[in-house]
């Protein structure tokens, strides 16, 4: 791809386009993403790229993140099952080596598994050209041989890019990305004659940067995924809309905010008219619609 003013796609504004409808009159479409990401000990961890190797070992910073995958994806496991919700864990492939009882757990639940690099400490935009296209295809390769099915969907640590990323996901067979946070319906990318769509993800409401860089508290978690709800949910009486609420396991799963979480999700579980769907689900769907620009 080459490198552009603005994004590789046509700005279409959103009163602009055909009306899009979901299955059974559904107003909103609402995918939960968890994110399930793997740091080696044998690195730094800090919220930019290009951390400096850890010696020595970045402990507190390191097991926090370990407390989600140790305990906080079971906790989240549960509450999203509760309310009947399949996820679409983004996930780092490294994962399928050091835990590989979260992604049996995660097929056992009919979730749909996502691309998230092999691990959280490397972003894309680290890397060669070479080492940006293998470290793609290992991951899909590697969660195909793990789960039985290789990913469609994408989702780069840090949503990180570079300008020759879309090429290789289209390249390995990809459906859509998510790092591209700028609409509330999804779009094409234009990446010449292969196609691949843009689906909604949220920097918003997103518990890594409400929590670690706002200084957020639960309750205010809560209220912003209540509030962002009932503004898509009115807006999608005209023409529907997609809501992400972005998880990860170490903040979202830990005993004082699992059950704001939980609440927020019986919220919107009150409402009728409302698709909880996995982010496949949502794209072919889109595609299928009429509404596709």
């Amino acid at each position: 791809m080459q490198a552009h003013d603005y994004g590789p796609f046509p700005y279409t504004p959103i009163n602009a386009r055909p009306k899009l409808e979901w299955p059974n009159g559904a107003r909103l479409a609402v995918w939960v993403i968890p994110n399930i990401e793997f740091f080696p000990l044998t690195r730094g961890i800090a919220p930019h790229p290009g951390a400096p190797i850890g010696n020595p070992p970045s402990v507190r910073a390191w097991a926090q993140r370990d407390y989600g995958n140790r305990v906080g994806i079971w906790r989240l496991m549960d509450v999203l099952s509760k309310h009947g919700v399949r996820a679409s864990p983004t996930l780092n492939s490294d994962i399928c080596d050091h835990h590989p009882q979260i992604v049996r757990a995660a097929v056992e639940l009919g979730w749909e598994i996502l691309g998230h690099n092999r691990t959280n400490s490397i972003w894309l935009d680290q890397l060669s050209r070479e080492e940006e296209r293998q470290t793609i295809a290992h991951t899909l390769a590697r969660i195909a041989e793990a789960t039985g099915r290789k990913p469609v969907g994408w989702l780069g640590a840090g949503l990180a890019e570079t300008w020759h990323t879309l090429d290789f996901l289209a390249e390995e067979g990809c459906l859509y990305v998510a790092d591209w946070v700028n609409d509330d319906q999804p779009y094409f990318m234009n990446i010449g004659s292969k196609r691949l769509v843009s689906i909604p993800y949220s920097y918003e409401i997103n518990d890594a940067p409400h929590f670690q860089y706002r200084n957020g508290t639960i309750d205010e978690f809560e209220k912003m995924i209540r509030r962002q709800f009932d503004t898509l949910y009115r807006e999608g009486a005209q023409s529907g809309r997609v809501m992400a609420v972005c998880l990860h396991p170490y903040l979202i799963g830990v005993p004082h905010r699992i059950a704001g979480l939980d609440s927020a999700l019986q919220y919107i579980r009150s409402h009728d008219r409302v698709w909880f769907a996995t982010g496949e689900e949502i794209v072919r769907h889109w595609l299928q619609s009429g509404a596709a620009f």
